[in-house]
This record gives C-alpha cells, sequence and structure tokens, in this order.
C-alpha cells in the first residue's frame, strides 16, 4: 500500500491518532464541515444515525466513544483508493476496561478535500458482531 495516496495517507495519521490517544491532533486532521459516521447509520453513539457534523461534535464522538476505551490497535488487511478517498478493510481491537477486548471488522471509507484534511470518516460494522467478540484479553 503507498501512502502516496492523500486519503490513505489521511487515513494512517488518524489511526496513529487514536492510537496514540492525541484527541487534539486528531480533530486537526478534520475539515471544519466534516462528518463522522461510526458507524454508518443509527446506534448507541448515534441514536438518529446522521452522523456527527462539524468538529464539535466529532470531539464529543470522541469523548464518549473512542475515549472509553484503554485504547486501540488498527489491523488493516487491504486498502482501496480512489479518486478522493480511501476504503480500508480490517480489524480495529479496542482494549477496554477490565481486561476486555473487542474486534471490529469493517469497512472504513475515508474521503479528503483538496487540503488533505478529512471531509467524511464513514465506517461500515456490525455493532452485534464486534461486541460477540468481547472476551478477556
Amino acid at each position: 500500500m503507498s501512502d502516496e495516496h492523500p486519503a490513505r495517507a489521511a487515513s494512517k495519521r488518524s489511526m496513529d491518532a487514536v492510537t496514540r490517544g492525541a484527541k487534539e491532533e486528531w480533530l486537526s486532521l478534520f475539515a471544519e464541515d466534516a462528518v463522522v459516521e461510526d458507524p454508518v447509520g443509527p446506534s448507541m453513539f448515534d441514536p438518529d444515525g446522521k452522523g456527527h457534523h462539524g468538529k464539535e461534535a466529532i470531539a464529543a464522538f470522541w469523548d464518549n466513544a473512542i475515549a472509553q476505551a484503554e485504547g486501540f490497535e488498527f489491523q488493516i488487511a487491504d486498502s482501496f483508493a480512489a479518486g478522493s478517498e480511501v476504503a480500508n478493510v480490517g480489524t480495529i481491537v479496542a482494549f477496554m476496561p477490565g481486561g476486555m477486548r473487542v474486534d471490529t471488522e469493517g469497512v472504513f471509507v475515508y474521503r479528503v478535500g483538496d487540503d488533505g484534511l478529512i471531509k467524511s470518516l464513514r465506517a461500515m460494522w456490525e455493532m452485534e458482531r464486534a461486541f460477540a467478540t468481547l472476551r478477556p484479553r
């Protein structure tokens, strides 16, 4: 996988910031009008299923979802870049409090603007499938 594609590079910067727990750095990767849908559709993180619009809402998503885990590991099996987007296929391992872990398999699509900032992050994964993997580390 080449890092030269702007969307792939942005996705790698995003995953790296999440892995390190660097909230402000992660937020700086997004355009002001960006949208995060993780997962796409209604969920416990987004009951209306309309996504988190703008940096303030994306920051709240971090606090309500990402910050709840003790850490993350990204295992990207494949990546397909086209146009201004990249679709990463893989597993996100979330290390949860109490010595537990959850593996979330999915497709994670990033779209960037001409400036390289993330305009949209759409994560296609199924909550029931992910929660079925809950187990001790």
